[in-house]
């Protein structure tokens, strides 16, 4: 059965156009949230590519995400993951929450993060990078037995400077499955269109409908080990977004792993739909049932 889930995942992300997104990110989050009743269906996948003694491996999942007020969006991620000379597995599921606790937009904009993952050791989706990373060296057999329930926070502090999109996030998590102590991560990245003005013409390629920029994450440590940025996986990253149309973009991602710890390299991809005002047609068909 999680073979079967995870092909449909794969069907869905070729058949689906992108969601629209304020910033092209893979890993950092910004301050923006999504509007109110609208939902926005992603499919996104990391690829790793090896280095010597590893296996190439691709890890795709889907997120769909819900505006449920102007200061709350809700998440939830389904995963999976396949290994080059290995298996294909179902690695879980997360539900994914972000509360903005100031009404109105200031010079630094705080948001409140906080999920709950249940997932195994074979998930390489690579979300967030926390403590030494994951485990990329183990069979499949070997890690997907290994369950983890896992709690997961963030600080996110992001800023709008000009056209600029400035961002950080600094990242606890804590396995809830073992005795473990908690783990850190951090991402920053920046970003803003290649255009601010539009060009007054309908078009699919203007610059305007590009937003480039750069991300840098990794891992911080546990209370364990220390807390220290030494062997852990950190890694520097060129994102683009390509808004497609009102309500769909395309994201693209190379990482360049920055230490020996994790892949040389994660080519991360993306596709999404944004429909709006999806809770209120909702109600509607509902309410028109009655």
């Amino acid at each position: 059965m999680p073979r079967y889930f995870l092909a449909l995942l794969v069907m869905i992300g070729t058949v689906l156009p992108c969601a629209a997104q304020e910033s092209p990110y893979f890993v950092t989050y910004d301050h923006h949230l999504e509007e109110p009743g609208n939902l926005e269906i992603e499919t996104f996948s990391t690829m790793g590519i090896p280095r010597s003694g590893q296996h190439l491996y691709a890890a795709p999942y889907m997120e769909l995400g819900y505006g449920v007020t102007g200061r709350w969006t809700s998440e939830l991620y389904l995963e999976g993951q396949g290994t080059a000379g290995d298996s294909t597995v179902f690695t879980g599921w997360r539900w994914e929450n972000r509360f903005r606790p100031l009404k109105r937009e200031h010079f630094l904009n705080p948001i409140l993060y906080l999920e709950y993952e249940n997932i195994n050791e074979a998930s390489r989706i690579q979300k967030e990078i926390v403590g030494g990373g994951p485990n990329i060296t183990s069979p499949n057999s070997e890690l997907q037995p290994v369950k983890a329930h896992e709690l997961e926070t963030k600080l996110i502090l992001s800023s709008t400077v000009h056209d600029w999109n400035i961002a950080g996030n600094f990242t606890v998590e804590k396995n809830l499955s073992e005795s473990e102590g908690f783990e850190f991560g951090y991402a920053f990245g920046f970003a803003r269109p290649l255009a601010s003005l539009a060009s007054g013409r309908e078009c699919r390629f203007c610059r305007e409908n590009f937003i480039a920029g750069m991300e840098f994450y990794g891992g911080l440590g546990t209370t364990e080990a220390g807390f220290s940025a030494h062997n852990t996986a950190h890694y520097v990253a060129p994102v683009v977004s390509w808004q497609v149309s009102d309500n769909s973009s395309f994201h693209f991602s190379p990482a360049i792993a920055l230490t020996h710890e994790g892949s040389l390299v994660l080519i991360r991809f993306g596709y999404g739909y944004e429909i709006r005002g999806f809770g209120s047609k909702l109600a509607q068909f509902f309410g028109g049932k009655r």
